[in-house]
């Protein structure tokens, strides 16, 4: 269809300089363009090319979303939207293995692996030289085993330290921090052997070697005598988290607002992906990793920031302008888990969040009020709360902090959220103001359990 379509634009005649309404009409007459003036043979182009990429989407997920994610591999903000699909595809991506990933993204057990070429420090030749060895010698044992069988002279320290660094190894052994001090011996330890290797020496292992291979396995233990050093405690798992970041672009095997997503949901905030369908004089509210802080002096001399953020979502622009910047400007550290409210500007095509105020995620508290069922469909009770409430929250813009109804009755406990209009702007006054009303209250931390 699509050939029979170009064929015909091609033989009749051409559309694309229409300057005057009678050739515009014989165009869209004949068929050879829409009636919005868009060429019909790209219609039909797109539209099968639409229908097919639809098919794959559907039947072949894992293979089509790792295609995906590999033709946009030099696009972080569309890898990071493509890895949000996949989470709400429920297909999960995994880290970097050195024994089982390829060049690119891979589909493997339901899940797509990372490839090597996506990490930072790792080049064409030293992924050619571990593939080699891999498929050569079968799966690697160890560090040492790794560093024995590559060339070294491919993979250096710092692309063995990048692979360490991003998760590679952790199916060999998942502490980071114990392989990162054991680098540094088992490299010159390979070293040693490789010289000794092309110079033709060997070692005594090498040479009783070759009478183990009637067992099937492999000749060649000597990695096993690979020097190691004192062990050590792992990474922390926010600083193992910050690595992968580093090297990868993103989050991979865990993110740090993961952990908090179903807590979060009660401050009713919105995803990043979603900002450019928001309204520009709506208060909003994020939840956000800070990934930049680039502070900015206006033409007055105030200081001022410009925010890099993102969430499980996407990846976004954010801006402090002066007056807030001056409050808030203590809690903008790379890395922090924040909580930001603000609204949405639109300039010269791009979207931004205009932050009004900010706090970090873990010092968040929410208002607790214990309701009886009475309580609970009583009206003036209700309006009596309602009322405690009102006076709780004074400026609308201030008052950050959610308050929780808990209805108990017998074994049965349900939790309502209250409107944005009841939140409060002070948690221990609002407590006391219930708790001196006859409504138990008390207060918890957004990130408690």
């Amino acid at each position: 269809m699509v050939k029979i379509v170009t064929r015909k634009l091609l033989s009749e005649q051409n559309v694309y300089d229409i300057g005057v309404e009678r050739d515009h009409n014989f165009a869209i007459k004949n068929g050879l363009i829409a009636s919005n003036c868009f060429n019909k043979s790209h219609s039909t182009a797109y539209g099968y090319v639409t229908y097919q990429t639809a098919y794959l989407k559907a039947n072949y997920p894992l293979e089509y979303m790792a295609a995906l994610l590999t033709a946009n591999s030099g696009d972080t903000d569309k890898v990071q939207k493509y890895i949000a699909t996949c989470m709400s595809m429920n297909i999960q991506i995994e880290p970097p293995d050195i024994n089982r990933s390829g060049v690119d993204f891979t589909p493997a057990a339901e899940k797509i692996l990372f490839g090597f070429s996506a990490v930072r420090n790792v080049g064409q030749n030293a992924i050619a030289s571990i593939l080699e060895a891999r498929n050569e010698g079968g799966e690697f044992k160890s560090l040492g085993d790794f560093c024995d069988r590559v060339d070294l002279r491919a993979v250096n320290r710092r692309t063995l330290e990048s692979l360490i660094s991003c998760g590679a190894f952790d199916k060999i052994q998942p502490n980071r921090h114990q392989l990162m001090q054991d680098l540094p011996l088992v490299y010159d330890w390979a070293q040693s052997r490789a010289k000794d290797r092309a110079s033709g020496q060997g070692s005594i292992f090498d040479l009783l070697g070759g009478f183990a291979s009637t067992n099937n396995k492999t000749a060649n233990n000597a990695f096993e005598i690979a020097p190691k050093a004192q062990a050590v405690s792992d990474f922390p798992p926010q600083e193992k988290l910050r690595m992968e970041k580093e090297l990868l672009g993103f989050y991979v095997s865990d993110h740090p607002l993961k952990s908090i997503k179903q807590s979060s949901l009660v401050l009713a905030p919105i995803n990043l992906s979603q900002l450019g369908e928001q309204r520009e004089d709506t208060m909003l509210c994020a939840v956000v990793m800070l990934n930049g802080v680039k502070k900015v002096i206006t033409k007055k001399g105030d200081p001022m920031a410009i925010l890099q953020v993102e969430d499980l979502t996407s990846q976004s622009e954010a801006v402090v302008f002066p007056k807030n910047y001056e409050r808030i400007s203590s809690l903008l550290q790379v890395d922090a888990r924040l909580i930001i409210w603000g609204k949405v500007d639109r300039r010269d095509e791009q979207t931004q969040f205009i932050v009004e105020d900010a706090e970090v995620v873990d010092t968040v508290k929410l208002v607790m009020v214990e309701l009886t069922p009475l309580q609970a469909v009583n009206i003036e009770e209700r309006d009596r709360l309602r009322n405690i409430l009102k006076e709780q929250s004074g400026d609308k813009d201030k008052a950050k902090i959610p308050v929780i109804g808990i209805v108990q009755a017998g074994n049965s406990r349900q939790l309502v959220r209250f409107g944005r209009q009841f939140w409060v702007q002070d948690s221990l006054s609002a407590v006391i103001a219930l708790q001196n009303a006859r409504f138990p209250a008390h207060i918890k931390p957004l990130t408690g359990s």
